[in-house]
């Protein structure tokens, strides 16, 4: 019995990272948004980094923690790039109560440059 609360963890955090993977991969299953300062690159750039962000698989305990692909950074054109994906209820006024349940939950994925963090 004192294993199943780390197996639930496991399973959650499992199902967190595959929605994630879907929205970030597929653009599926949330809302993407790129900063003031992603907005203004050429067009072209914008196309290079929203494929390398897709195309990221670089996931290590130094960027990755918790095993949920909820951040990753890119270079592209000599920009560093930085995406987040946050977890609000379907409101879009509170935190999600649940992550893995997508029918509580709209995940919201940020591209930002590095500098506007």
């Amino acid at each position: 019995m004192g294993n199943q609360g780390s197996t639930s963890h496991a399973c959650s955090t499992d199902r967190i990272r595959e929605l994630n993977d879907i929205l970030r991969k597929r653009n599926e299953g949330g809302r993407v948004h790129f900063t003031p300062g992603i907005a203004d690159l050429p067009m072209l750039t914008i196309g290079r980094i929203w494929m390398a962000v897709r195309e990221f698989d670089d996931f290590t305990s130094g960027n990755d923690s918790h095993g949920e692909h909820d951040f990753g950074c890119v270079v592209v054109d000599d920009h560093e790039v930085f995406w987040k994906i946050d977890y609000y209820g379907v409101d879009l006024d509170s935190a999600s109560p649940d992550p893995s349940d997508w029918t509580v939950t709209c995940r919201v994925m940020t591209v930002m440059l590095a500098s506007e963090y």
